[in-house]
C-alpha cells in the first residue's frame, strides 16, 4: 500500500479515537448535566444561560419556573424559593425573546411544574428568527434529540470543560484549580447554580446602581444621533400576533400550570425618552400594552402584576443603572408584592395601572428628576 495512503488511514484512525476519546469524556464526566445530576464529579455552572439551562431543565428538582431578561438575571432560586416556598429553576436570559422564552419554558414544562413567574418586558414580542436560526441558543439540547446529543458528545470545546471538572473534583488538585478557573478560559466556572448571573458579595452594588448612571444613560439615548432607535416598536400588529403566536400559545396549551406574569417598573426615565423623542413609538407600546393586559384575563390560570406605576420605585432614580435595569433591592421588593398579591391586575378594571403611568408620563417634568 501507498505510504501515503498509510498515512491517511492513521490520521482518520487517530482522528477517530480522538473524537471517541472525547465522547466518552463528555458522557462520563457531563459538564451540562444532561444526562445524569452531578454525583461524582463536581458540579460546575454557566453565566451563557442559553446553554446552561439546558442542562438544568434535565438535571434539576423544581417545581416553580422563573423566566425573564436581563431584568430578572440577577435574581437568586434561593430568594425565590424562601419567599414563595417552593423549589425554583431560574431560566432567565439577557435579551432574550418571547420565542426564545418560550421555548426554553416548554422544554421545562415538559416535566411539570405548578407554576411559572414570567417577567414580561413590553419589548420581548417582535419578529426574531425561528428557533432553528438562533446560532445563541442549543434548540437541539433542549430538545434532546440525535443530533444535540452528538454535537455535545464530540465537542473539543466541552471535552475540555469537562477536563477541568475532573481535576476539581480530584482533592489534591482541588484548591489550585478552583484558584486557576477563569471565567475568561473556562465556561463552567461557578460551583452553585444559585450564583448564576447574579452579584457576589465583593460587588459595589451602590457604584452599579445610582441617579447619575440613570441620568446618563437617558441622556445617551435621547440624543437625537441615537434616539432613531426607539422608533423600532412602532408595529402594534406585530407585536400583537408575536405575544398570540408565544405567551398565548404556551398559557393556553397549559392550563394546569398557573402563570404569575408581571410587568417590570422601568425607570420613569423610559417612558419620557419615548414621550420626548418618539411620542409614536409610546402610543403603540400603551396600545399594545393594553391589549396585552385585558386578553390575559381571559385566562384562568394567569395572575398579572403591573409594577410600571410605582412611582416610589420608579421616579427614585438611584434604584436604576440606566433607564429599565432596577437594583437587588428592587429585586426583592418584586418578588414579595407577588407573594403578597399587590399590585395585581384585576379583571373590572384591567388597564387601571397603565392609565396610572400615563398620567405620571404626561406630567413629567425635568425639575422631578432626583
Amino acid at each position: 500500500m501507498d505510504q501515503s495512503i498509510k498515512d491517511l488511514f492513521r490520521f482518520l484512525a487517530a482522528s477517530l479515537l480522538v473524537m471517541l476519546a472525547a465522547a466518552v469524556l463528555n458522557f462520563a464526566i457531563d459538564p451540562l448535566q444532561l444526562f445524569r445530576p452531578s454525583r461524582h464529579f463536581t458540579a460546575m455552572y454557566s453565566h451563557d444561560s442559553r446553554l446552561q439551562n439546558a442542562g438544568l431543565i434535565k438535571s434539576q428538582k423544581f417545581d416553580t419556573l422563573f423566566m425573564g431578561t436581563s431584568l430578572a438575571i440577577h435574581f437568586r432560586q434561593s430568594d425565590l424559593d424562601r419567599i414563595f416556598g417552593v423549589r425554583s429553576l431560574k431560566l432567565a436570559m439577557t435579551g432574550s425573546s418571547s420565542r426564545e422564552q418560550t421555548f426554553v419554558l416548554a422544554a421545562a414544562i415538559a416535566r411539570k411544574p405548578k407554576r411559572v413567574i414570567w417577567e414580561a418586558d413590553d419589548w420581548i414580542f417582535h419578529d426574531t428568527p425561528d428557533i432553528d436560526s438562533n446560532v445563541n441558543l442549543p434548540a437541539d439540547l433542549y430538545r434532546g434529540n440525535a443530533k444535540g446529543i452528538a454535537s455535545y458528545l464530540f465537542s473539543g470545546a466541552m471535552a475540555r470543560e469537562a477536563l477541568w471538572i475532573a481535576a476539581r473534583s480530584i482533592p489534591p488538585l482541588a484548591p489550585a484549580a478552583a484558584k486557576l478557573t477563569s471565567e475568561a478560559i473556562f465556561k463552567f466556572p461557578l460551583r452553585s447554580a444559585d450564583d448564576i448571573n447574579t452579584f457576589q458579595p465583593g460587588d459595589d452594588v451602590g457604584a452599579m446602581y445610582n441617579a447619575k448612571r440613570a441620568l446618563a444613560a437617558f441622556l445617551y439615548i435621547t440624543d437625537p444621533v441615537r434616539s432613531k432607535y426607539l422608533l423600532d416598536d412602532t408595529d402594534y400588529d406585530m407585536k400583537v400576533r408575536v405575544f398570540e403566536r408565544d405567551a398565548i400559545g404556551l398559557i393556553g396549551a397549559n392550563p394546569d400550570v398557573t402563570f404569575d406574569i408581571y410587568l417590570p417598573p422601568y425607570s420613569i426615565l423610559q417612558w419620557v425618552a419615548l414621550r420626548d423623542t418618539s411620542p409614536e413609538t409610546l402610543q403603540s407600546v400603551y396600545a399594545f400594552s393594553a391589549y396585552f393586559c385585558r386578553r390575559l384575563m381571559d385566562f384562568p390560570n394567569v395572575r398579572l402584576f403591573d409594577f410600571r406605576a410605582i412611582n416610589d420605585v420608579t421616579h427614585d432614580l438611584n434604584n436604576y443603572s440606566d433607564v429599565i435595569h432596577h437594583s437587588p433591592d428592587i429585586d426583592l421588593k418584586v418578588l414579595g408584592w407577588i407573594a403578597e398579591g399587590k399590585y395585581r391586575v384585576g379583571a373590572a378594571a384591567p388597564t387601571a395601572a397603565l392609565d396610572q403611568l400615563q398620567a405620571q408620563v404626561a406630567a413629567y417634568r425635568s425639575e422631578n428628576r432626583k
